[in-house]
């Protein structure tokens, strides 16, 4: 994977003050370099400039960015983050129109897609991404993002001109953008976070390019937005049978695509039924070449000890690895992190994200990367799939499904709790928390035959697709990336969440089963044992010295400095929280997200606040 990078102005002449509009563009991929830190390039026109940082895994010789072909006197030029999984097929196409290439890369098989077909062409991808293409003869840029979202595009607008990036700290590098923050921003960061609103950049003025959307400039007019692709609601025709059989023929075949790779690849095991698919489908293919699938799980140092089961977190998750392993025959690493570690990493979460994130389970899975980096590029994960196929507990509880807001976040007193009254009523938390639920579920693509209860079945799933999901893919995208790893998630693939999404739930979770038709489309794959375990989430700690020790932190670097997060908080309330222990099975995000979780939580917004010099306008 790699960073990108750029501007665009309709009547400015960059080439005339070339090399400060090229220190600009350095500036811009150097605070994305942990993205791709192999590679970077620089290209730079009279109207627009891009620039990449890049992660060598495609054609690591020939794939250097940004890319520029000219044909017949037209120029077009990309910079690309991301993979396309049916490349070849697309290579074939384009190659019966009369091109030739130079390359075997995924970049040029888009530019030259683009140069033949234009904009339209991103529908045929198959694939995560986010680049952006410029056509010198038209003097357009055009900004493109996957249909699912795996990979990040930001962008603002800053007098007439459009600067964009992979991440929010290379839009930050311009030296026309201020980091601000209104009462909108605010109120995602202690409302909604750590989810975001679609397109919500948090920043004042800083949004991003929606999933399956791309963005049109040109000096004739404004900037446009247009939708790819989108979910489409219709009756599902296909008997059970037919059903799980081509759901498990969609997720092999998504998986054997996301294989591709120049450099060895491995995937994330957790013994559970989603990642464990992955794996057994890897082992199998990798055996085919006499090689052997590496592996890599997580845990917390001593979790054996404190581990508490409850009604999200029924069980541990190594007894399951371990039978997955004898089971595909990998070579596995049991990785783990200690509280110390965890805490630390804390605000190098908040570097990767930019913004406060989901506290220590995005540190420990910063830390985990930052191990399987140091032998692996390409990773594949089991992300995704309870979003797709109603795996989390909010699909099948009454209360949540009764309920008129979102269902990982039924309760706002938890996020208060701390607040000063006086922030409280600026913020108006619960209208505006309301505000985005009822837009959102406005927006649920419907089918006239569902009834009220399959309806209010599809409106879950699109709050999960649009939103829980897309916080779990950036948690992965820039864990990964932070450290020159890619995640694949092959069950992000447009075809099966559109086949899956018109599939009734009676068939989703037949008998009762959660997941049941993954969990069927899945048998002869994994052992019964793994393919019909109760869901347990991604670890967290139960070590009382971890809630110990941010109760510390929190004392240390908020209620006893300068910290600038106090002008949101009531110092009484804060200390009073410190004093009672927590409960953890009582999420106030989620599934994993509790006491420990709003402590650590608290400390990114202070971090963030401080790292950006946040001003609030």
């Amino acid at each position: 994977m790699c960073g990108i990078a750029g501007f665009y102005h309709k009547e400015k002449n960059y080439k005339a003050y070339g090399m400060h509009y090229h220190s600009i563009l350095t500036g811009m991929h150097r605070e994305l370099w942990r993205r791709g830190p192999d590679d970077a390039g620089i290209f730079l026109a009279k109207r627009c400039g891009l620039s990449h940082s890049r992660l060598s895994i495609i054609d690591i010789s020939g794939g250097h960015q940004p890319m520029v072909r000219t044909v017949g006197g037209r120029t077009c030029s990309i910079v690309y983050n991301g993979e396309i999984y049916n490349t070849e097929e697309l290579r074939i196409a384009l190659q019966k129109r009369g091109w030739k290439f130079e390359t075997t890369c995924d970049t040029e098989v888009i530019l030259v897609g683009f140069m033949e077909f234009g904009a339209e062409f991103v529908a045929q991808l198959n694939g995560i991404f986010a680049f952006a293409i410029f056509d010198s003869q038209k003097e357009m840029l055009y900004l493109f993002r996957d249909p699912m979202g795996v990979k990040p595009l930001f962008f603002t607008e800053q007098q007439d001109e459009l600067i964009f990036a992979s991440e929010i700290k290379g839009i930050l590098a311009h030296p026309s953008v201020k980091a601000e923050v209104s009462r909108e921003g605010l109120n995602e960061i202690f409302g909604i976070g750590p989810a975001r609103s679609v397109g919500c950049g948090v920043f004042q003025g800083i949004q991003e390019v929606c999933p399956g959307e791309y963005l049109a400039c040109s000096r004739q007019q404004p900037l446009q937005r247009k939708t790819y692709w989108k979910l489409e609601s219709h009756p599902h025709e296909d008997c059970y049978e037919k059903t799980v059989e081509k759901v498990a023929f969609l997720v092999q075949d998504s998986i054997k695509r996301q294989m591709v790779s120049d450099v060895p690849i491995c995937t994330f095991l957790s013994g559970g039924v989603d990642s464990s698919l992955v794996s057994a489908v890897c082992a199998a293919e990798l055996k085919k070449k006499n090689q052997q699938l590496a592996t890599f799980s997580f845990d917390f140092v001593d979790n054996q000890k404190n581990f508490k089961a409850n009604a999200f977190q029924p069980s541990q998750d190594r007894p399951f690895v371990e039978r997955m392993v004898a089971h595909i025959g990998s070579a596995h690493r049991f990785l783990e992190c200690g509280n110390e570690k965890q805490a630390e990493m804390l605000y190098d979460s908040v570097k990767a994200h930019d913004l406060p994130a989901m506290a220590d389970v995005d540190s420990s899975m910063l830390y985990f990367c930052s191990l399987v980096s140091k032998e692996f590029k390409v990773t594949l994960t089991g992300e995704c799939a309870d979003e797709i196929f109603g795996g989390y507990p909010w699909f099948h509880k009454e209360e949540c499904f009764q309920a008129v807001t979102f269902p990982w976040t039924m309760d706002l007193s938890p996020r208060k709790e701390m607040l000063s009254d006086e922030f409280l009523e600026y913020l108006d938390m619960d209208g505006y928390v309301q505000e985005r639920y009822c837009r959102s579920v406005s927006e649920t693509p419907k089918w006239e035959g569902d009834s009220p209860e399959e309806a209010r079945r599809r409106e879950i799933a699109y709050l999960n697709l649009k939103w829980f999901m897309q916080t779990l893919l950036n948690r992965m995208d820039r864990a990964s990336m932070y450290n020159g790893l890619e995640a694949r998630v092959p069950f992000a693939d447009t075809r099966i969440v559109q086949y899956v999404w018109n599939v009734p739930w009676e068939m989703k979770a037949k008998d009762g089963v959660v997941k049941s038709l993954l969990r069927e489309s899945g048998r002869g794959l994994l052992p019964e044992e793994v393919l019909f375990r109760r869901k347990s989430p991604y670890p967290k700690t139960y070590d009382p010295h971890y809630e110990e020790l941010l109760k510390g932190m929190v004392q240390e670097k908020i209620l006893q400095g300068n910290s600038r997060i106090l002008q949101f908080l009531d110092k009484k309330k804060v200390e009073q929280f410190l004093s009672r222990s927590s409960d953890y099975g009582k999420p106030w995000y989620g599934q994993l997200m509790a006491g420990p979780q709003m402590l650590a939580y608290l400390l990114q917004v202070d971090a963030w606040m401080e790292r950006y010099r946040i001003q609030v306008v």
